[in-house]
C-alpha cells in the first residue's frame, strides 16, 4: 500500500521492529525459554524446546554471534556443563520483537 492509498509512511509498520533472527520458531523458542531465567543449562533448554543437541547448538551459535545470547562453559563435579543466558541486547531485542508481534496482531 502506498501513501496515496492511505497507508502509513514507509518504515512505520510494526514488522520493521521484528528481530530477523527471532522469526525462526526454534530461535524464538530458545530466547523465550531464557527470558525468565538468569541462566539455564543447555540440556534444560534443549528439552524444553524439544530439539536435538546439534539443532540447539546451531541456533545458539547464530544467537551468540548476533550478541543476543551468552554461552558459558564450566564444570559441575567432573562433568562439563554449558549455560545459556540472554544478554542485555538479547532481552531488548526479545521485548521489541514481542511488542511488534502484538502491534501486528492487534491491527
Amino acid at each position: 500500500m502506498s501513501d496515496t492509498d492511505g497507508g502509513d509512511a514507509p518504515g512505520s509498520h510494526p514488522r520493521h521492529d521484528l528481530e530477523p533472527l527471532l522469526t525462526s520458531p526454534v530461535r524464538l523458542s530458545v530466547v523465550a525459554a531464557l527470558a525468565p531465567q538468569q541462566k539455564a543449562e543447555f540440556a534444560f533448554v534443549r528439552d524444553l524446546v524439544e530439539v536435538t543437541d546439534s539443532a540447539l547448538s546451531k541456533q545458539v551459535a547464530a544467537l551468540e554471534e548476533a550478541g543476543l545470547v551468552a554461552v558459558d562453559k564450566g564444570r559441575v563435579g567432573r562433568r562439563v556443563r554449558t549455560w545459556l543466558s540472554l544478554t542485555a541486547q538479547g532481552r531488548a531485542a526479545y521485548r521489541r520483537h514481542l511488542d511488534a508481534l502484538r502491534a501486528i496482531a492487534g491491527g
